[in-house]
């Protein structure tokens, strides 16, 4: 079953396009699996199998049918999107011919009306860090041009990937750094008011704060907030 090459080489701009997309991760998988979907003619249903700490999830599918075929094979431990990025290499399968290959799988597979699956590694440069699963519910089979296809898509969408993990991750951990920046300023200012007010050092105005924390049960930086708010460690409840 040929793909259309005009359709593939779209996609590709379109992935291109995505290295510089700043959007969230979820976002950039939806929008590779859904590529991956007009792309390759047999493919019905997508999604991106990512892979963080050995655990896999499925964050955006084209189609809630193609998470629920993901989640069998992560709770059985076996299935193509796993062996796919196991092996590095492409996995193709028939239903309900694969049953024995992936028993669990195959057996959901059928229920859903799936006929063919063709499962692709995603790999930024030598790291692996994913899979590109594609489902079909009228194919009988993904040929070898659907699988060239596959390849050659899922190279550019590995990087698409990559990148936006990369870059969200990045930011998240600026977010935190800025966060954790802006609770000691608060602090510091809150230590220095009560040093003022109550004559004590550093040290002892800061385990007042603890001390204050701990007996309202409320974060240090909402207690500094309120030092530095009213000027003392006044209880607003009270």
């Amino acid at each position: 079953m040929t793909s259309d090459p005009n359709g593939l080489d779209n996609a590709v701009r379109n992935l291109s396009r995505l290295l510089l997309a700043e959007e969230p991760l979820g976002a950039t998988l939806g929008r590779v699996a859904g590529l991956a979907c007009r792309t390759l003619d047999a493919c019905d249903v997508a999604s991106v199998t990512m892979i963080n700490d050995g655990r896999p999830s499925t964050p955006v599918p084209t189609d809630p049918l193609a998470q629920e075929l993901d989640i069998v094979q992560y709770r059985s431990d076996h299935g193509p999107c796993l062996e796919a990025y196991s092996v590095r290499g492409v996995v193709r399968g028939t239903i309900p011919a694969s049953g024995e290959r992936w028993p669990e799988f195959t057996d959901a597979a059928e229920k859903a009306g799936v006929r063919s699956v063709l499962a692709v590694p995603l790999a930024a440069g030598d790291r692996p860090v994913g899979a590109l699963n594609l489902y079909s519910l009228t194919a009988e089979s993904f040929d070898e041009d659907d699988e060239e296809t596959a390849v050659l898509f899922s190279q550019q969408a590995a990087v698409a990937c990559a990148n936006a993990e990369v870059y969200w991750r990045t930011h998240s951990l600026t977010e935190h750094l800025r966060e954790a920046l802006e609770s000691r300023d608060i602090i510091g200012q809150a230590k220095g008011i009560l040093m003022a007010r109550r004559h004590c050092t550093s040290d002892a105005a800061f385990e007042a704060l603890r001390q204050a924390s701990q007996h309202r049960n409320v974060k240090l930086r909402e207690i500094a907030e309120q030092v530095v708010y009213v000027g003392d460690l006044e209880d607003p409840a009270s």
